[in-house]
């Protein structure tokens, strides 16, 4: 039987802050960027100023030419109460790079992404001796899928295969914990064989560095249905990465807060590790903002804590410092979930779950 894996230092931090209180989780950082108006130039920098193609929208690329904006954007939401911020490397894949041709600096990207997070950390840090500051290497769910087909005349055809997905996960993964994220968070998930791919990458760059550090996984629900865009609903979704023993499972983005109730209450009667939330500022309004206010997603929140549901919250598009701020402040003093004691059995998963 293989020896089992050291846990990171961070392990045992993040689990101690987690059997302490309910955990505070960053906000947007893509909604954030958009209040710098920046342009293309910005993106470019000097570095790929002769770059022959557009680059505007790659936010993950502002770790490498507005460094100080990520840093900012990672401060302020310190400074707002977070205990946890994400890594700005939601799409540094080849993947996910490929659509502005900067497969190449995929490692220099999430690299520098951890950077930010960390100077931004250590700051925090300084500013309040004895506290501690965590870095989570954002995974998100990249923008091809395993599960479905793009060609509604091709239902068999899909656009990338199992190897290559695993393949740019490792490289995101290894580059990450190389330059020391405290967790990795795979987020966003819509497609369950993307995020399987994710975590079965994980496992592998664990197993070949002897570490193991905490896994946080967080779906979205796409609409009223309570289901996943690739059909799951919540339990068969949990039954299917439950194999991975993730230091935490949860909900992201999808409704807004108040939409998501029944769903991170289902969660929380199953799930034998952690719950996490952090929701959307509510639905985008038609002209693609966000209209949920601070108070008002605050209270969303701390009604999840005081219902026993959470153990740790925090915003996701559309949601600032203010709103961490306030959330931060709602839960302060909330007792986190306890975890419950799960009944063995036999859990399957399709679109449906099935116990027997």
């Amino acid at each position: 039987m293989p020896a089992a894996l050291q846990e990171s230092e961070s392990f045992a931090a993040l689990r101690d802050l987690f059997s302490r209180r309910i955990a505070v989780l960053d906000g947007a950082i893509g909604s954030m960027i958009q209040t710098y108006s920046l342009i293309e130039a910005d993106f470019r920098g000097s570095r790929f100023a002769d770059f022959p193609h557009d680059l505007k929208g790659n936010n993950d690329l502002l770790c490498l030419t507005k460094p100080s904006v990520i840093e900012e954007i990672h401060t302020a939401y310190f400074a707002a109460g977070a205990d946890i911020v994400e890594t700005n490397s939601f799409s540094a894949t080849t993947i996910g790079m490929a659509d502005y041709h900067l497969e190449s600096i995929v490692t220099e990207l999430n690299h520098a992404a951890v950077g930010c997070a960390r100077r931004a950390a250590q700051k925090a840090e300084a500013t309040t001796p004895g506290r501690r500051c965590f870095v989570a290497g954002a995974i998100g769910p990249l923008n091809r899928t395993l599960s479905m087909s793009p060609d509604v005349n091709r239902p068999d055809f899909r656009a990338v295969t199992w190897p290559q997905v695993v393949e740019a996960y490792t490289e995101q993964i290894r580059a990450l914990i190389d330059a020391g994220a405290d967790a990795l968070l795979v987020e966003t998930i819509f497609d369950t064989l993307n995020a399987k791919a994710a975590l079965f990458a994980i496992d592998s760059v664990f197993e070949e560095k002897n570490i193991r550090l905490p896994v946080m996984i967080s779906v979205t629900i796409t609409d009223a249905s309570g289901r996943t865009l690739s059909g799951q609903t919540t339990e068969a979704f949990y039954n299917s990465i439950r194999h991975a023993k993730p230091f935490s499972v949860g909900i992201n983005c999808a409704l807004g807060g108040r939409a998501m109730r029944p769903y991170i209450e289902e969660l929380a009667h199953i799930a034998d590790c952690r719950v996490t939330c952090y929701p959307n500022a509510g639905l985008p309004n038609a002209f693609g903002g966000y209209d949920e206010s601070p108070a008002d997603m605050a209270a969303i929140l701390r009604e999840f804590a005081t219902a026993g549901l959470v153990n740790l919250v925090g915003g996701c598009c559309g949601s600032t410092p203010p709103h961490i701020a306030a959330i931060a402040k709602a839960v302060r003093g909330l007792a986190p979930r306890l975890l419950p004691t799960i009944p063995i059995a036999l859990r399957l998963s399709g679109l449906e779950p099935l116990t027997a």
